[in-house]
């Protein structure tokens, strides 16, 4: 499947909700996604139960801040026909980002039939490539039917610092490192897999996925089959796919390990 859109990967017929976590690449794989359903029809909403950066024109062209979700659901119900695609947010922060959502309101969002899409960013890792969850951490909505989790390949090879890193003695002890000890394709697979790890809080019934991100060379690429291997070899496999790829403007995918059948 090398190639492969991945609109097309993950399964996105019909309508629901896709919530994201984990590092890096997060708010590109959103709005990407976004772009890919409103043009195919889709009626969609970006938004977040954390917070993010107010989004570019590029990204979304339109915007709407109320924390009433009453409020955002009449705004929507007047452009969304034309605009495809919004994004929604409860409020301004003073460091220039978007405050958004409690699950409740995303379950309200869900449940008004305005949207066949919800994608919510639902984890915050301030831009590095990995991150172990604090105990509020990630804010999954339980309405989530896809989960993907982000990590980055970048973080192979190097050692475990918090520059690299969120929350970074929090993943040692996920990963079995110690600070300053070399991140290795077995460290980040048993980040990955683990209960308080990257899908920490997934919703019994959401189908999961795994994006590594950042596999913008041979090595890294084959980093990331290794991670699959170690991974489909486990007792309970995480998700039902590892996606190899790169969130640039567009999502590149390089490789599409399954995992497991469908959970």
């Amino acid at each position: 499947m090398k190639g492969m859109p991945i609109e097309q990967i993950l399964p996105l017929e019909g309508r629901g909700v896709l919530s994201l976590t984990g590092g890096g690449g997060k708010t590109s794989l959103m709005f990407h996604l976004a772009r890919r359903l409103a043009r195919s029809g889709k009626r969609v909403l970006t938004t977040t139960t954390t917070r993010i950066f107010v989004p570019t024109a590029d990204q979304s062209e339109t915007v709407l801040i109320d924390a009433d979700p009453a409020v955002i659901l009449r705004k929507a119900a007047s452009c969304l026909y034309s605009a495809g695609h919004v994004t929604a947010a409860a409020q301004p922060t003073e460091a220039g980002k978007l405050k958004g959502f409690a699950p409740e309101a995303i379950r309200i969002f869900a449940e008004s039939g305005l949207f066949d899409w919800i994608i919510v960013e639902a984890d915050g890792s301030a831009r590095r490539p990995l991150k172990a969850p604090a105990e509020h951490e990630p804010v999954i909505p339980p309405t989530t039917t896809i989960l993907v989790t982000v990590a980055g390949l970048e973080a192979l090879g190097l050692p475990l610092t918090e520059e690299l890193v969120f929350r970074s003695g929090l993943a040692g002890q996920l990963m079995e490192l110690s600070v300053g000890e070399i991140i290795t394709e077995e460290a980040l697979a048993r980040l990955l897999a683990h209960p308080l790890g990257s899908f920490k809080g997934a919703p019994p019934p959401a189908r999961r996925f795994i994006f590594l991100n950042k596999a913008d060379n041979p090595a890294r690429r084959e980093g990331g089959a290794l991670i699959a291997g170690l991974l489909r070899r486990s007792a309970h496999p995480p998700a039902e796919a590892l996606i190899v790829g790169q969130a640039l403007d567009e999502i590149l995918v390089h490789a599409v390990h399954p995992l497991s059948v469908l959970q």
